[in-house]
This record gives C-alpha cells, sequence and structure tokens, in this order.
C-alpha cells in the first residue's frame, strides 16, 4: 500500500493541475485510486519537463532520460527516491504494470519536447497516441483491475480516440503554440497548408478534421467492442473517460469545426451525471 504521505503528495498533485482526472477517479477503492494519482503524477511531471517555455531540447532531452533511468531503477533494483517513485514501486508490485509502457510515455513526451510538430504523417501520428495516451491506457487498465489482451485493445482505441479528440479540440490553441497534429495527409488532399499562422483561415480546414473525427469514433467503437470482453467492474473508469470525451466531437461537428466559437468543453453537470449513471450501473 501506498504510504500516506506519499498518497497525499501525489493527490496533491493531481488536485492541483485542476483536472477532471481527479474527480473521475474517485470512483475507484482508495487503493487502486492512489495508483492511479501516482501514474497521473508521473504523467504529469513527464510532460512539464517537455512543454517548458524557454529550455532548450537538450536540457529537457536530460531531464527525461534522468526519468528513464528512475524507472530503470525501480524495476532492476526496486529503488525509489521520492513520493512519486515510491507509489510507482507499490504500484509495479500490486499491479504488475509494465515499464515498456512507462518508457513509451517518455518517448511520447521527448516528440513534444523539440521542435514543434507540424503534421505529422499518419503513422507519426499514430505512434504519438500510442506514446502519450494508449500507453497511459495500457497501465491504467491493470490498476482498474483487468489485465487481458482485451483489457490492452481498449487501451490501444481508447487512447488514440481520446487524445484525437484531444487534437481536434485544441487546434487553435496548438496553432498559437505554432503546433498542428492534424495529419498531413489530411491537409494535403484537402489542400491546406501545413503553417499555424494561416490553418485557422483555410476553407477546408473542416474536411481535414472531419476526418480525424472519423478516426476518433472507429477507435471509440472498437474500445467498446473490446470492453463487452473485459471485466464490466474494471471498465467503469475506461467508460467515463470515454464518455466525457466522446460528446466534444459531436459539439465540435454541430459547429462544422469552426474554431471561432471558442474551446468546447462539456458542462461539469453533465459530467456528474455522467458519474452517477456509471455508478448506479
Amino acid at each position: 500500500m501506498i504510504t500516506p504521505g506519499d498518497s497525499a503528495y501525489v493527490t496533491a498533485l493531481v488536485k492541483a493541475s485542476g483536472t477532471s482526472f481527479y474527480h473521475g477517479m474517485k470512483i475507484l477503492p482508495p487503493e487502486r485510486r492512489d495508483a492511479m494519482y501516482a501514474i497521473y503524477a508521473f504523467c504529469r511531471v513527464v510532460d512539464d519537463i517537455a512543454d517548458e517555455e524557454g529550455r532548450g531540447f537538450t536540457a529537457k532531452q536530460a531531464e527525461l532520460e534522468a526519468w528513464r533511468q528512475r524507472i530503470a531503477a525501480l524495476y532492476e533494483r526496486g529503488e525509489a527516491e521520492d513520493p512519486i517513485t515510491r507509489a510507482l514501486l507499490i504500484v509495479i508490485h500490486d499491479y504488475h504494470v509494465r515499464r515498456e509502457d512507462f518508457i513509451a510515455i517518455i518517448d511520447g513526451m521527448e516528440m513534444d519536447a523539440g521542435e514543434p510538430i507540424i503534421a505529422p504523417p499518419l503513422a507519426e501520428l499514430d505512434l504519438y497516441c500510442d506514446r502519450v495516451a494508449s500507453a497511459v491506457g495500457r497501465l491504467s487498465v491493470r490498476v482498474f483491475g483487468d489485465s487481458s489482451p482485451a483489457a490492452d485493445e481498449v487501451a490501444h482505441a481508447l487512447g488514440r480516440g481520446l487524445q484525437l479528440t484531444n487534437i481536434l479540440r485544441d487546434v487553435a490553441e496548438d496553432a498559437e503554440r505554432g503546433r498542428i497534429y492534424l495529419p498531413a495527409e489530411f491537409l494535403e488532399e484537402a489542400g491546406i497548408p501545413a503553417d499555424p499562422a494561416s490553418i485557422l483561415a483555410a476553407p477546408a480546414l473542416p474536411r481535414a478534421c472531419a476526418r480525424v473525427a472519423d478516426m476518433a469514433e472507429r477507435h471509440f467503437t472498437h474500445a467498446n467492442d473490446a470492453m463487452a470482453r473485459c471485466d464490466a467492474r474494471a471498465m467503469r473508469p475506461a467508460q467515463m473517460m470515454e464518455a466525457s470525451y466522446r460528446p466534444l466531437l459531436d459539439i465540435l461537428q454541430r459547429r462544422n469545426f469552426d474554431y471561432a466559437q471558442g474551446r468546447v468543453s462539456l458542462p461539469k453537470w453533465k459530467k456528474l451525471m455522467l458519474a452517477a449513471k456509471l455508478l448506479a450501473g
């Protein structure tokens, strides 16, 4: 069991991030909830390294490599040095999460730490989604209570669906940061220059975004098919994640991907209703 002090540390980090994840994971029993907070704390720290403004790629790369070494120490020697790694050591022991998934997350953050990503090819986008989202899912399903091949399918598909939804939601914000995560093939076929400064004014932008939305919907459908072959109780947190994100696609589609209308989000009352429905199921 994660010690009270380390539990308080990772919980405070998650709560301070202002994410709905903090409340969403409250449906889990305390030990599993603490384990998920530990995983999230790890993700938060390495993501902050990648996103830190004003630091060069070499410095960020060194910090991310230090986290690879911390993960190696956990698995090879059982050595932990701070609240996050101590909590992760318990997660590794109790839930048999896999080292390669932690490393994949770090690799994904390293993709974001260098030169801004601008219109990656579809294969590179899929790899990025696997590393920053599906790898988190593969850790999570084990903590939720299902380590079956079907649960890994859920992680594979749901992670991609969630990340593609994030990409569509954040097109305007990413463009302001000099980034485009929409795939090169879709932009080229729609005749849209891969230029963050002009992409929001491109008349064909909704066409490219609609194709990404179709990809996300297919992944959500695949995830649901896989969930039907998993432990139903273990999949409740995954269902909540999907239920919180899939409606965002509907809103974006109804707006025809008009980013001048502002960033889409799900009202808090609706999130609470979804959580209540899943808890009662």
